[in-house]
């Protein structure tokens, strides 16, 4: 069947607009009957075109009767040339089962691939990554598209949908990661995590297990594992787990306003994503739905040069902001410089860098964040996240230590000294593992004392101030010449979140 053209205005006219967080239009559906004796299968193809002025998401009702066993799902678009600086065609697709896809429906939910499978499987035994296994149920399920960019041609769309008929197999057994790592427990310790990490089961290429050995091989003490929009990793994550590395869960929250990462999540949380900045209630609904289930909520790559990933949501909901995303760009810069914006005006939240890494070409823990925790415990090292015990790191090769001292008393990273306006203080990093960089402080009035690392790649460097000229401090250890990870000069190496001075209000 053909839908025929959709615009906006034939959806409207259509009743079509349903009120779902970001706009959204109903298609005309597709319904399959009870098989024929003898029939093992049963194909339906669906096809229309989105014109530019279209709703960010589609529903395509199926109609599923009882005694399906699987379900498969194959679109496919056309990409017609466009001039530069026009933007192409592109459409994410997804699935709803018979439960609902209203928003926030969680038992609804069934899976997510974006843009970057062209097909899917469901069924009770098995499901492609990205989606969740389970009986396909007889009721109405819908597809999801979302057209993400519209070429002014328009984008002429294919869904085909095909069921297959019998009894269910062996049921899936969803078999999370251990909630503990003894090989690397250490009690209170700085422990170094990656927490943002894509396989499989949205656009990363690497399999759980792989990002496990490259985890490992990294040096880190955990893992957050943050496919996009979807939850289907963390129910295999036990299947790969291993006692030397802590993998926690999250979800990368992928909107058309921003990517807000959801970490330290309970196994099988499904976090939904169909709202933009401009539906601030909804934005609210979820990561409220995040802070109580124990979870932090992140600002990822605020200033990354790609459509759709500029964070434009509220800051103060964040509890993380990740200033670092991969090998040093420009656009990280640019995320330094807002946040200490932000922390100069009073408003601090606690940086963490991670790698994003999704294929085997990016480096797994460039960058990661280390994090003073009470143990290798998903509560512990959230607590120190979001408390701001923690430094940026290159890689596990870089050491840093960052305190302050002064009447008699000390502090470390995220800490208060609470020290007379007249106090002496005595800032102080050791650094190892850091050829050919500089270490600078710098507090709300900029960067107030530099000095240069020898090539053994260890110093250690002082300076004095007091709390009536820093309301804080914080250390950056960078490398002029770029180095081997970018071409971006004066490179991050490793940078601490600050040290606050003065009685505090």
């Amino acid at each position: 069947m053909s839908t025929g053209d959709l615009s906006r205005r034939n959806l409207l006219r259509a009743g079509g607009i349903v009120a779902a967080g970001a706009a959204t239009g109903l298609l005309p559906g597709v319904a399959f009957a009870a098989p024929a004796p003898g029939t093992s299968q049963q194909t339906k193809t669906v096809t229309g075109m989105f014109k530019p002025d279209v709703p960010d998401w589609y529903y395509l009702p199926v109609d599923v009767p009882r005694g399906v066993k699987q379900i498969d799902v194959v679109y496919s678009y056309d990409k017609p040339a466009v001039p530069p600086g026009v933007r192409g065609n592109a459409c994410d697709i997804g699935m709803f089962g018979p439960e609902g896809h209203e928003l926030g429906n969680t038992r609804g939910f069934r899976g997510w691939s974006g843009g970057f499978r062209d097909r899917f499987s469901i069924s009770a035994t098995e499901a492609t990554p990205g989606y969740v296994a389970g009986p396909v149920r007889a009721g109405r399920w819908h597809v999801v598209l979302g057209p993400y960019t519209v070429a002014p041609q328009g984008l002429n769309y294919r869904v085909d949908v095909t069921l297959t008929f019998g009894p269910d197999g062996a049921p899936f057994r969803p078999n999370p990661a251990p909630e503990s790592a003894p090989a690397r427990q250490r009690g209170r310790s700085w422990y170094r995590g990656d927490c943002h990490l894509h396989t499989v089961h949205s656009d990363g290429k690497r399999t759980p297990e792989q990002l496990v050995a490259d985890a490992r091989a990294a040096g880190l003490d955990f893992i957050v594992s943050t496919d996009h929009n979807t939850n289907s990793s963390q129910l295999v994550w036990g299947d790969y787990a291993t006692d030397d590395l802590l993998i926690l869960n999250g979800e990368e929250v992928t909107t058309r306003s921003g990517h807000w990462p959801a970490i330290g999540l309970p196994a099988g949380t499904w976090i939904d994503w169909r709202y933009r900045a401009s539906d601030a209630a909804d934005f609210r609904r979820f990561t409220d739905q995040v802070h109580r289930a124990g979870g932090l909520v992140t600002a990822a790559h605020p200033f990354a040069n790609c459509f759709g990933c500029t964070y434009e949501f509220a800051y103060e909901i964040a509890d993380l902001v990740e200033v670092w995303n991969g090998p040093w760009t420009q656009d990280d810069e640019a995320s330094v410089t807002h946040w200490d914006g932000l922390l100069r005006g009073g408003r601090w939240i606690p940086a963490i860098g991670d790698s994003d890494a999704h294929n085997p070409d990016q480096t797994v823990a460039l960058p990661h964040t280390v994090v003073q925790a009470g143990s290798l415990r998903r509560a512990e090292l959230l607590a120190g996240l979001k408390a701001g015990r923690s430094w940026l790191a290159e890689s596990q090769a870089v050491n840093l230590e960052f305190g302050v001292t002064g009447g008699g008393r000390g502090a470390g990273i995220g800490e208060r000294l609470a020290a007379g306006t007249g106090t002496p203080v005595t800032v102080s990093a050791t650094v190892g593992g850091v050829p050919g960089t500089t270490v600078t402080f710098l507090d709300q009035l900029g960067p107030e004392h530099t000095e240069t690392v020898p090539e053994s790649g260890r110093a250690t460097v002082t300076w004095t101030t007091y709390p009536r000229y820093s309301r804080w401090v914080r250390v950056e250890v960078r490398r002029p010449s770029g180095g081997p990870n970018t071409t971006t000069p004066n490179a991050m190496v490793a940078m601490s979140n600050p040290i606050f001075l003065g009685a505090g209000s």
